[in-house]
């Protein structure tokens, strides 16, 4: 979330081509470009080779990053010098120009003096092939889509919407115009010509202005920007759902492939055409936050295996070689520490799927030695298995899990396993009640989660605005609401040729600390966040166009 705070700031801090005077009391003066040959904004430009003299000596810090040249050229041009100081900054254009177009070298902050490290920020050079230099410009901020914090070097990116325009040309040509969001959130694009444009921002993995979805974070401006204009803009990067497709499987221990896949396999039939004993079995799981199906297997005497993979369009025949002789032995883990807290359920986690659980020979006891009823329960990977028990607050249990209790796939037992758990009293923990505001008619995911954790818990709303969080951790919090447009009951990212934006996400800006017995009560007024931000400060824009 960005107030107007952030975004005059962040639009103002970037404007100037003369930087602000940083640096010890000696010398905190920026270097100055006191001429250039051809001259800064030079018409008809046809030359290769550009000096640019300085005050004093200067040198580049992270040129490679901070440089941006709009429109991007095809061949990077030679720029010196490198890795010395020097009163006289060259660059040599590799490329031919294209004709009528402005051209802007925008350093960023990469030039500072050589004595003291004076940055000389914002410095660009402008020059224009036709008759004339555009003067034209844009400017906005970006954010991630879902998460709080965005990457920086963010590229920003105008399309010409002409009669060649397509939505194609993000994906095989580069922009028009280009700019970066360098290390802050803002962005401004000068130098541009009037006309009606396509805005799209990058997290460009490869530094190539072509959008590869498979790699690259999005976000896109809905309707055509026209300019000029005295709006700003805010883009929202995310990745988009990459069409399903299966990777070649691989053994990954006797009785277990594992089919790697992009996108969403479900649903997805793996049907096993070798020829297989009578007693054959087999599993289907999917990897806990990993995009790997477990094709688990009894083993029979055999070189490989043939699968026909059928998924939604996908109908594909597969054939593993087997070459190991090494199988999982069964292992499990304890979910949760010694201390159960109201909202957690102990359970296992096994490496195996487990086959078959035997509730009499899992004994739980308090702290009177009394036995205490429990239900089990196995997930759908039938990789975790929850007890679930009524509790009492201020209280030890004990829980023995002995020898043959659980089976596994293959038809492997446990060992004896013990596990001392704990209760605290109800005065221990506290509660959080959020009233959120703003958007009528919405369906809400409401999140509460913590950095270390993730999500603590969620709860779903057609309606209510109020949300209660109960029985918490004493410890510090952080809440956030998805509107779920489409009420699916999950975040939905966007797509840019389907023109999809992400669902809106909404931080609470404070996080909420909780003591034991507390109840916080706290109020969230939304407000969606539009592409095009209507309410930008007129004087920040106005000493932005003065720059």
């Amino acid at each position: 979330m960005f107030t107007l705070l952030i975004l005059t700031a962040s639009l103002s801090s970037n404007c100037a081509r003369k930087g602000n005077p940083m640096g010890g009391p000696k010398d905190s003066i920026s270097p100055v470009m006191v001429t250039a040959n051809p001259a800064y904004k030079s018409i008809h430009f046809n030359s290769k080779k550009i000096k640019l003299n300085f005050d004093e000596y200067v040198k580049f810090k992270d040129l490679n990053k901070q440089l941006i040249v709009s429109p991007p050229l095809n061949h990077p041009s030679i720029i010196k010098p490198s890795g010395t100081a020097s009163k006289t900054i060259s660059i040599e254009i590799m490329d031919t120009l294209k004709e009528n177009t402005t051209y802007a070298f925008n350093f960023g902050n990469s030039i500072v003096d050589n004595n003291e490290g004076n940055r000389l920020g914002s410095f660009k050079y402008v020059f224009s092939t036709g008759s004339y230099v555009d003067s034209l410009e844009v400017q906005g901020v970006v954010s991630d889509a879902f998460d709080e914090e965005v990457a920086d070097n963010i590229a920003v990116l105008l399309y010409e919407i002409d009669s060649s325009y397509t939505d194609s040309l993000v994906y095989k040509e580069k922009p028009d115009y280009v700019t970066s969001t360098l290390d802050s959130v803002s962005f401004h694009l000068t130098n541009i010509k009037k006309g009606s444009y396509q805005m799209v921002a990058l997290n460009d993995y490869n530094s190539n202005y072509l959008f590869n979805p498979k790699q690259d974070q999005i976000a896109f401006v809905k309707d055509p920007v026209k300019i000029p204009s005295e709006k700003a803009f805010h883009l929202r990067l995310f990745s988009e759902i990459p069409p399903f497709q299966l990777k070649r499987p691989l053994e990954s221990g006797v009785g277990k492939i594992i089919f790697g896949f992009e996108g969403n396999a479900r649903p997805v039939e793996i049907k096993l055409l070798t020829t297989a004993p009578n007693t054959f079995k087999s599993f289907v799981n999917f990897e806990k936050e990993t995009d790997t199906l477990n094709y688990w297997y009894v083993p029979f005497e055999t070189d490989s295996l043939q699968f026909q993979v059928t998924a939604k369009n996908l109908d594909t025949l597969f054939t593993v070689q087997l070459r190991t002789s090494k199988m999982d032995s069964l292992t499990l883990k304890a979910v949760h520490s010694k201390t159960l807290h109201p909202k957690d359920t102990f359970a296992l986690e096994s490496n195996i799927p487990i086959e078959s659980i035997d509730p009499s020979r899992i004994r739980l006891f308090d702290k009177d030695t009394l036995q205490v009823d429990f239900t089990p329960f196995l997930n759908s990977s039938k990789t975790k298995i929850s007890l679930d028990f009524r509790r009492k607050p201020k209280e030890n249990y004990l829980l023995e899990v002995l020898p043959n209790s659980l089976v596994d796939f293959y038809g492997f037992t446990n060992d004896t396993l013990v596990y001392r758990l704990k209760t605290l009293d109800s005065e221990a923990y506290g509660a959080i009640e959020m009233n959120v505001q703003g958007l009528p008619n919405t369906a809400l995911i409401a999140e509460l989660f913590s950095e270390k954790e993730g999500v603590i818990e969620r709860q779903f709303s057609n309606e209510k605005n109020r949300f209660v969080f109960e029985q918490l951790v004493p410890k510090t919090y952080k809440f956030r609401v998805i509107a779920d447009s489409n009420k699916n009951g999950k975040w939905d990212t966007g797509n840019f040729l389907k023109k999809l934006q992400p669902e809106e996400v909404f931080y609470y800006p404070q996080e909420i600390k909780l003591r034991a017995n507390w109840t916080v009560n706290e109020t969230f007024v939304l407000e969606f966040q539009p592409s095009v931000i209507e309410s930008v400060a007129k004087d920040s824009l106005t000493q932005i166009n003065s720059d």
